[in-house]
């Protein structure tokens, strides 16, 4: 793909101030965060090439593999539970133990990260409560490979999909004992599988 050209197709889309044009749909999904009144999208901004680095594109800078950091609760020989940041929902973080990225798995590597996940979510859902758990993989902000896993709580309809990233930035951070007997319960269920675990 070329961005230039993909670049440009945006930029003409845009308005006179390069904003682009809000989809007609947001004011009636009642999953978005926001009031959509006076909402407006940013300017498109101009290309950014090469890009910049990320966090962590040097191995030794990076501080989340090569080794078992003390927040890890559960871990095995390739991977390793991490708590989420100080967000409103309940979740965990799986990472890798090795510095790659989700491009440098091998074959091996990317399917026990599909049997993860499926085990991940499973123990998470196993807690009760929980409606639906969502997986996200973002790559922008660092190097070091590393999925998240958030559990929508049972009945609230209003955190239902592609918004729940969002909502979980604005919700009050969960209580420190009820997160940790969430990590602790996945964990062990995880290590009735394999691994073992941390705490």
């Amino acid at each position: 793909m070329d961005p230039v050209a993909f670049h440009a197709r945006v930029l003409a889309h845009a308005d006179a101030d390069g904003r682009l044009p809000r989809p007609p749909e947001i004011p009636t999904v009642e999953i978005f965060p926001y009031e959509t009144g006076g909402l407006r999208t940013v300017p498109v901004a101009p290309l950014v090439l090469p890009e910049p680095a990320r966090h962590g594109e040097d191995a030794a800078s990076c501080g989340c593999g090569n080794g078992l950091p003390a927040k890890a609760f559960w871990a095995d020989d390739a991977w390793f539970l991490s708590p989420l940041p100080d967000l409103g929902l309940p979740g965990v973080m799986l990472n890798a133990r090795a510095h790659v990225d989700l491009e440098d798995l091998d074959d091996a590597l990317a399917a026990d990260l599909g049997v993860l996940t499926v085990r991940i979510s499973r123990a998470l859902m196993g807690l009760g409560g929980i409606g639906r758990v969502h997986v996200y993989r973002w790559g922008d902000g660092s190097a070091h490979l590393h999925v998240w896993f958030f559990a929508r709580p049972a009945g609230f309809l209003q955190l239902r999909g592609s918004s729940l990233a969002d909502w979980s930035e604005l919700l009050p951070p969960m209580p420190a004992a009820e997160l940790a007997d969430l990590r602790g319960a996945v964990a062990r269920e995880l290590a009735t599988w394999r691994g073992e675990v941390r705490r």
